[in-house]
């Protein structure tokens, strides 16, 4: 399961905005469930749900008014000013071509930023689910509305599925790739079936409610599959207003829009207009930020959060600085090798390149101490492998033995580690023993491998700030023999090498939902390291990893996806795909202090229920004029 609307900023992400849900009564016939009571008889022979998880109950009852996390009285009007980094070239943010911003379509359930595994109906009124979860019936609102006034229908919804699982991204193609087919039961009533070879997958409907909806009106007579600067119809809270690419995109709120009502909706897309402005180097986004260019940041740098904020607005409480607990499972971020490349295919020597990178030399000298480091491809979560495997993890692994090496079974993965002085020896020793057993020597004072040719690395990049971080990497690398060299890019050329797989080794951050399932298949198989633009980074092609992930797919229950889980960390881990990375605990946050805040915070979410305060955005405007005297 993989949450399509982001969490995390959403208002500041401010290129995908979302919307949240529930609320109508059933149809009338049908018993409409009492406050507190989740679900009731359908009229299909299924359960209907006003929320639906296949993990948690809801946090919410059937007849809440809002979110906690919201201000029901919050004030609408004014503008919020974001940022982004690169370019952009297409608005179609569903075929995966080029690099796109714009906004998504409305979904038929949404989540909230208090529960990660719950989803709420959006365009749907509810859901039907029969105890074999083999289908699901969406019965769509009455009241759910296109920008042009005419209705959302079953038909919009065959065509979304039909044309995301045909056009879409290769996300899409393989996170949908079990939704059978989908047909029209009623006037407003759509079916969509599930293939799973006899399986029971309980996700799957979770899965559905992630389907964006798209206009098969609009979308009729356009081609689906190329990039576009041309905005397109949907049905949100939020239409684009003004493209100017590749500088700046901006949205306005939809004065009529049909959802507004909605408890999901109430005191939040409070802003009139969002606008974001693209900067090709992160200093000088920054640069703007403090000129008053715009008004947020999430700081990804700790040099820049140690020492780029010492100036006047923020002494003046102008700029606020803050940082927020970040409650959301972290994501692997790490140096992804392409095993597709010969020379990365040989385990040892990924295993070699490891040892590179002195982290507690880096988090000392270049980061203030601020970060620790990452291990798991799910982090923090409890299907983190840890220990050796026993029980059913060890069950689940036993028949792939011959196939995996041994330390799976007998050894517990840790990123190497050193004392933090800066003498790295040992690591290199182990390093260049390494490179010997996968049949490398040193000749010249180049590293060669079996048939002489030299061993070359190239980090590409797309953030300059990387540049310092690599640095010490290449400088090891060399003292190894091996010719490594650093290449920066802009976000396009970044983005067409990515796709077409024309890289040694990048930056890459690899999230991870709270209930895997059927978006594992495009992170790790055999099947995504051979789609172009798919998220399999690494390009992992290996046999046991594609036989667990099946197997999470089709988990029972929560006791084996747990372990299986586990299983695919460790085997991952020891197959050392990726070279883990650092995390941070919170989000370091800077903004105007221009916005209304509710009273209550929701676990998840940061910006979720802001407005603009008029009388802080007069106060900061009148200062800003000042500064720049």
């Amino acid at each position: 399961m993989r949450k399509i609307a982001a969490l995390i900023t959403a208002v500041a992400m401010s290129c995908v905005i979302g919307a949240g849900v529930v609320g109508a009564a059933f149809a009338q016939k049908y018993e409409t469930p009492a406050a507190a009571t989740n679900k009731a008889p359908g009229k299909h022979g299924g359960m209907i749900y006003y929320a639906y998880s296949h993990e948690s109950d809801p946090l919410y009852p059937r007849d809440f008014k809002h979110w906690n996390y919201v201000n029901p009285n919050a004030p609408k009007g004014g503008t919020y000013r974001a940022w982004g980094f690169g370019t952009f070239d297409n608005l179609n943010v569903f075929n995966g071509k080029g690099t796109s911003a714009g906004i998504g379509g409305e979904t038929l359930m949404t989540t909230n930023a208090d529960e990660l595994s719950v989803q709420y109906g959006l365009l749907a009124e509810y859901v039907e689910v029969p105890d074999d979860a083999a289908w699901v019936i969406y019965k769509l609102r009455d009241q759910a509305r296109w920008w042009d006034g005419t209705p959302v229908l079953p038909e919009d919804v065959i065509f979304s599925l039909e044309k995301l699982k045909a056009e879409g991204s290769p996300f899409y193609r393989q996170y949908f790739k079990n939704l059978a087919k989908a047909e029209k039961v009623s006037e407003r009533e759509v079916k969509i079936t599930f293939d799973t070879g006899g399986e029971i997958n309980k996700e799957l409907p979770y899965i559905t409610g992630q389907l964006p909806i798209l206009s098969r009106a609009a979308w009729a007579s356009r081609d689906f599959t190329t990039t576009t600067l041309e905005p397109f119809m949907s049905s949100g809270p939020y239409r684009i207003k003004t493209v100017n690419a590749p500088n700046f995109i901006e949205l306005e709120r939809v004065p009529n829009y049909w959802g507004a009502g909605l408890p999901m909706n109430v005191g939040q897309n409070n802003f009139d207009l969002m606008r974001t402005d693209y900067y090709g180097d992160f200093q000088v986004a920054l640069e703007a930020f403090k000129a008053g260019d715009y008004d947020f940041r999430s700081e990804n740098s700790a040099l820049r959060w140690a020492t780029g904020y010492d100036v006047p607005a923020v002494t003046q409480g102008l700029i606020v600085k803050a940082l927020i607990p970040n409650n959301l499972p972290k994501a692997l971020q790490g140096f992804f090798i392409n095993t597709r490349k010969a020379k990365f295919q040989d385990r040892k020597v990924r295993e070699a390149l490891q040892h590179a990178m002195d982290f507690e030399w880096m988090n000392n000298t270049l980061f203030y101490g601020q970060y620790t480091r990452l291990r798991s491809y799910w982090e923090s979560q409890e299907y983190a492998a840890t220990g050796v495997p026993t029980g059913l993890e060890l069950q689940i692994l036993e028949p792939f033995r011959a196939q995996l090496p041994p330390e799976v079974f007998t050894t517990e993965y840790n990123p190497p580690k050193t004392d933090g002085s800066g003498n790295n020896r040992v690591l290199l020793m182990r390093a260049q023993q390494l490179f010997q057993e996968a049949g490398y020597r040193v000749q010249n004072t180049r590293m060669v491998g079996p048939t002489g040719e030299p061993f070359t690395i190239e980090f590409l990049l797309v953030q300059p700030d990387f540049e310092r971080l690599v640095a010490p990497i290449v400088q090891n690398l060399e003292r190894l023999g091996v010719q490594a060299n650093i290449r920066t890019v802009d976000t396009s050329q970044y983005q067409q090498r990515f796709n077409t797989f024309d890289f040694d080794i990048i930056v890459h951050s690899q999230g991870q939902s709270t209930y895997p399932g059927n978006e594992q298949r495009e992170m790790w198989t055999c099947e995504s390291a051979k789609m172009e633009q798919a998220d399999n980074a690494a390009g992992v092609c290996h046999p046991v990893v594609d036989a667990l992930v099946e197997k999470i797919i089709a988990a029972p229950d929560k006791q084996t996806l747990v372990a299986t889980t586990k299983a695919l960390d460790r085997v991952l881990q020891w197959q050392f795909y990726v070279i883990p990375q650092w995390t941070v605990d919170n989000y370091r946050l800077a903004y105007w202090d221009k916005f209304g805040m509710p009273a209550t915070k929701s676990k998840y979410g940061v910006t979720s229920g802001w407005w603009i305060d008029a009388e802080k955005e007069r106060r900061v405007n009148a200062a800003k004029a000042q500064l720049r005297r």
